[in-house]
C-alpha cells in the first residue's frame, strides 16, 4: 500500500474518531478536560519509544493492545470519556491513528472556540513568554486567536517554520542554508 493511501486512511479514521470524541465531549460539556487528557496522551506517547511502538506495530493482539491500554488509563487516571475511549480505539485495533486523533480533536475544539491553529517546528522548545509573543504575532496577521502547536525539531537548526491553514513560513536555517547553497551552485 502506498503510503499516501495510507496515511490518508490514518486520516481518515481519526477525523471519523475525533469527531465522535468531541460530539460526546461536547454534550457532557467536558471539551477543556477531554482536551487536556488528551493532551496528557500525548505527552506520554512522545516520552515513550514502547508506547510508540505499541501503537505502531501490528505484531501486538488486540488483546495486549486493550490490556496495555487500559493499564496506562488506570495508571494516569483517565477516566470517563478519555479512559473509554481509549480502550474503544484500542479494542478496535485503532490505536495507530491515536496522534492523528488527538491532533484532529485540537483542530476540531480550536474551530469551535473560533480560534485557529498554527502547527509551528521550532529548533529547541520556546519559553511561555516567546510563545505568548509568537501567538500576538499571528493574531496581528490573522485576526483571530491562534492556538500553537509546538514540534521541536533540532535538525531544522535555528528559526521557526510556522504553518497556518495553507500558508507556510520557513525560517529555520537549515532552508536558508539550502537556499545559499543552491545560490552558491549556480554563482560557481
Amino acid at each position: 500500500m502506498p503510503v499516501a493511501d495510507t496515511s490518508q486512511l490514518i486520516s481518515g479514521v481519526a477525523e471519523r474518531y475525533a469527531s465522535s470524541l468531541f460530539e460526546l465531549a461536547l454534550e457532557a460539556g467536558s471539551v477543556e478536560a477531554v482536551g487536556a487528557d488528551l493532551a496528557r496522551v500525548q505527552a506520554l506517547i512522545d516520552g515513550s519509544e514502547d508506547l510508540k511502538r505499541l501503537i505502531v506495530s501490528p505484531v501486538f493482539s488486540a488483546e495486549d493492545q486493550f490490556k496495555a491500554v487500559s493499564a496506562l488509563v488506570e495508571k494516569f487516571g483517565f477516566s470517563g470519556l478519555t479512559g473509554n475511549f481509549l480502550k474503544v480505539v484500542a479494542r478496535n485495533r485503532r490505536l495507530f491513528a491515536l496522534p492523528g486523533v488527538i491532533k484532529a480533536f485540537r483542530l476540531i475544539a480550536a474551530r469551535h472556540r473560533g480560534e485557529i491553529t498554527a502547527d509551528v517546528t521550532s529548533a529547541h522548545a520556546l519559553t511561555e513568554a516567546q510563545q505568548t509573543e509568537l501567538k500576538a504575532t499571528l493574531k496581528g496577521v490573522t485576526g483571530k486567536d491562534v492556538a500553537v502547536n509546538v514540534t521541536v525539531d533540532p535538525s531544522i537548526l535555528g528559526g521557526l517554520i510556522v504553518k497556518v491553514g495553507s500558508r507556510q513560513i520557513d525560517t529555520s536555517l537549515r532552508t536558508k542554508l539550502s537556499t545559499l547553497k543552491l545560490a552558491l551552485k549556480e554563482v560557481g
